[in-house]
């Protein structure tokens, strides 16, 4: 992408949090101890009930505060949809901590700005306290296949001067504003928190909950689901009361879902790197910052997974020394102008990815 691009990207970003009320402290919600991750990749989509075991197998790596499993790639069928509707729309979930605010939110940050392929609930057990590992009524969970209304994707090209940018590509910031919309309205900003986006990529699906990952398989029934990527993550937070699941992993980009074991020692950082690029986070967790940079790389910046993985993890020291001198002297610059956005650890990420133009799965 080109500088001038990018420029208008970030500017546009800037004026989503003109006249917001964001806080100039940068600080986390919650310390976290040794989380546990786990993830696998299938060329055959595989029911959900095999994330299951692997979860609860981490039992110990969680203290009940939070749990999340996300999955990539279903079977359209399963989800009541077209191939090309799973393939093509986004699937924007939404947790709804207030059933109340459904209507609101959808009036307001939906039905406005979306085609609406397909909408539901997802299907859950009718009794939360029937499902051994949940400690909190885990949120109703509503999923609309859309994609952007042309007359409202054509004004916000308009009015941030995105005409060069490629439509699709215009469509997923959109798509990335307005769950930002979303959830500083009904999330970020309030004493009580309301609702919040999940996900919000193509062919992807987050969940969560406060408890432990394996329950989310048992109360929303998806023993079944087959997907081609799952990942898990079971959260140890060691300070602070825990009422809802906002704060749990996997944080989601634009068709993608990280989890993340381990802690930043250098989080004020790697915050003002993305505030000084206008990007904010929401939940104030690690792991939230580390999935805004990985969108802000990948999908802005446009790297190479290469230049992606250098820039969040430099290659230091022997390593560096054993590297041909061109290789070198790339890593270099990407180190100079990264350094001060680099996570410093220890750390731990899985990544599920839908690289959907190249028609691909991806775990990393």
């Amino acid at each position: 992408m080109s500088r001038d691009l990018i420029e208008k990207l970030t500017h546009s970003r800037g004026r989503l949090v003109e006249g917001l009320n964001l806080s100039c402290d940068i600080k986390k919600s919650a310390d976290e101890g040794g989380c546990g991750v786990v993830g696998f990749c299938c060329t055959e989509p595989v029911a959900g009930r095999h994330i299951y075991e692997p979860s609860r197998q981490m039992h110990n790596r969680g203290n009940g505060k939070g749990g999340g499993i996300a999955a990539v790639g279903f079977d359209p069928g399963q989800l009541g949809v077209s191939r090309k509707t799973l393939d093509d729309y986004y699937m924007l979930h939404i947790a709804l901590l207030d059933a109340k605010v459904r209507t609101e939110v959808e009036k307001r940050f939906i039905k406005v700005n979306f085609e609406i392929a397909a909408s539901g609930k997802l299907d859950t057990v009718k009794n939360w306290q029937s499902v051994d590992g949940l400690h909190v009524r885990p949120p109703d969970v509503w999923r609309y296949f859309v994609r952007a209304k042309d007359n409202v994707l054509d004004k916000f090209i308009a009015e941030n001067n995105l005409q060069q940018l490629d439509r699709r590509d215009a469509e997923d910031e959109f798509v990335n504003q307005n769950s930002f919309r979303l959830n500083q309205e009904y999330y970020a900003s309030l004493g009580e928190q309301k609702a919040f986006v999940l996900s919000h990529g193509r062919n992807i699906m987050i969940l969560k909950v406060v408890g432990y990952a394996e329950a989310i398989v048992k109360y929303y029934k998806i023993e079944n689901l087959r997907a081609h990527v799952w990942i898990a993550h079971q959260r140890y937070p060691t300070k602070g009361r825990v009422w809802h699941p906002g704060g749990a992993h996997p944080f989601a980009g634009i068709d993608m879902a990280l989890v993340h074991n381990g802690d930043f020692a250098n989080y004020h950082s790697v915050s003002e790197y993305l505030r000084q690029r206008n990007i904010y986070s929401q939940f104030l967790t690690d792991t939230e910052v580390s999935a805004l940079l990985f969108d802000l790389l990948s999908r802005t910046y446009r790297y190479p997974l290469e230049y992606i993985i250098e820039a969040m993890a430099p290659t230091t020291e022997r390593d560096f020394d054993c590297l041909d001198e061109e290789k070198q002297k790339i890593y270099r610059a990407i180190q100079a102008s990264h350094i001060h956005g680099s996570p410093d650890g220890p750390w731990f990420f899985i990544i599920a990815r839908n690289i959907a133009r190249q028609n691909m799965f991806q775990l990393l």
